[in-house]
């Protein structure tokens, strides 16, 4: 019984303490101030677990390589995506003063993260700035999205990104 008392205690004592952290104000929650190891640790096994979860059930479509899936999915990209996460020769300093900072998809995106990217811009992430797309966007055109960066998008260089600007132009508007 004794054992129980004191296990309960410490809950409570520890419910307390963090309701009193949480409650004076100590946690900075400023762009300029990144989380500590610990609140980095757990919100990057958090993240990670959740979408991990999330992905069963989702099959990738057979046709991400097809060449007119990927030039509707550069076009959205171009318009929706690159402003945070950027194009190859395409640097962005608006993303300068976020915490935490949108990948750079040009430079890490590959073939088989396609499942995780489909979830990750259909559904967003908390807390981030990646916001979900399902509300404005069909599953088609996300695929398209994801098709463009799994695909094409890492294996691009600066002169090739330009050339599709020009040789694919989309309306720049959300969709």
């Amino acid at each position: 019984m004794k054992i129980i008392i004191t296990a309960l205690s410490t809950i409570v004592i520890l419910i307390v303490g963090f309701f009193i952290y949480i409650s004076s104000g100590a946690y900075d929650v400023s762009q300029l101030s990144p989380h500590n190891g610990l609140t980095k640790s757990v919100i990057q096994i958090t993240t990670h677990n959740s979408i991990k979860k999330r992905l069963k059930g989702i099959v990738v479509p057979n046709n991400l390589k097809d060449t007119t899936i990927i030039i509707s999915g550069f076009k959205e990209y171009a318009a929706m995506c690159s402003g945070c996460h950027g194009a190859p020769g395409e640097p962005n300093d608006l993303v300068n003063g976020w915490y935490p900072k949108p990948p750079q998809l040009y430079k890490f995106a590959k073939e088989d993260d396609a499942r995780e990217f489909f979830w990750i811009t259909k559904n967003g992430i908390k807390m981030t700035s990646m916001p979900a797309f399902k509300p404005t966007y069909s599953d088609d055109k996300i695929w398209a999205i994801t098709a463009f960066v799994t695909q094409k998008l890492s294996k691009m260089n600066a002169d090739e990104y330009k050339s599709w600007k020009a040789k694919y132009p989309g309306d720049n508007m959300p969709h």
